[in-house]
């Protein structure tokens, strides 16, 4: 890549957690618009498929963690990145459930100078029938009532497919390993008053079974981690 040309890029990274994504995988990652992000990190946890391999043909950077955990996945990914890192960091999901294209909207508020941090609103967006489950719409609905009432944010979702500045991700501090990474910051982002935006995204049934909501383990975990988290740092 010529200087002249990677100077003229956003300093945009995506980073993608992955656990047996290899159908999915490549269609994200043809979608990403490129001409706007500088790299793209695949954080494989644990794969017993070709998700390392067909991220890579893809154009991906891969990095392995081999600790099962969302939260883990992406921690091992900035780790990653810290040697050169962006302005901007977007996470983005490996089963095909977001729409790749949409991140301009991500991240433009954030090139403006309007937000720090910017949630994709699977909510206030278009869904396909039966994207969203059950369980994932009343844990939603909860945890962002309790956001409002504990911090006064007025959130519609913990959507993962979301927006940060580097800078004020790395203030955050971030340390859950799991099911609690994207209420774990937004409630630290409320707690340190980072300037937020929330923008509608589309959302659609994610190829391949889901690790968390598609099985009664991830639901109940989830739901409880993240009230969990809830409590811990209202008190803390």
């Amino acid at each position: 890549m010529g200087a002249a040309y990677a100077q003229s890029m956003p300093d945009v990274a995506v980073i993608i957690p992955a656990l047996n994504e290899q159908q999915a995988l490549p269609l994200v990652l043809r979608e990403i618009p490129h001409a706007r992000v500088r790299r793209v990190i695949v954080a494989d946890n644990g794969s017993t498929d070709r998700t390392a391999e067909v991220a890579r043909q893809n154009g991906a950077e891969v990095v392995h963690e081999a600790e099962r955990g969302y939260g883990a996945a992406c921690l091992r990914a900035l780790s990653h990145l810290a040697a050169d890192p962006p302005d901007i960091v977007v996470f983005l999901d490996g089963d095909y459930s977001d729409y790749p294209s949409e991140l301009p909207s991500l991240v433009d508020p954030i090139l403006a100078g309007d937000a720090d941090l910017v949630i994709g609103s699977r909510a206030r967006g278009r869904q396909e029938q039966g994207a969203l489950s059950p369980q994932q719409r009343v844990g939603n609905t909860i945890a962002c009532a309790a956001l409002r009432l504990l911090y006064g944010v007025h959130y519609t979702d913990l959507g993962p497919f979301r927006a940060i500045r580097w800078k004020t991700l790395q203030a955050l501090g971030m340390q859950d390993r799991n099911y609690g990474w994207t209420v774990e910051m937004q409630i630290k982002a409320a707690q340190r008053d980072v300037a937020y935006r929330e923008v509608a995204v589309s959302y659609r049934e994610r190829i391949g079974v889901s690790k968390v909501s598609g099985t009664l383990r991830g639901s109940v975990g989830a739901g409880a981690k993240i009230l969990w988290l809830l409590g811990r740092y209202a008190w803390s």
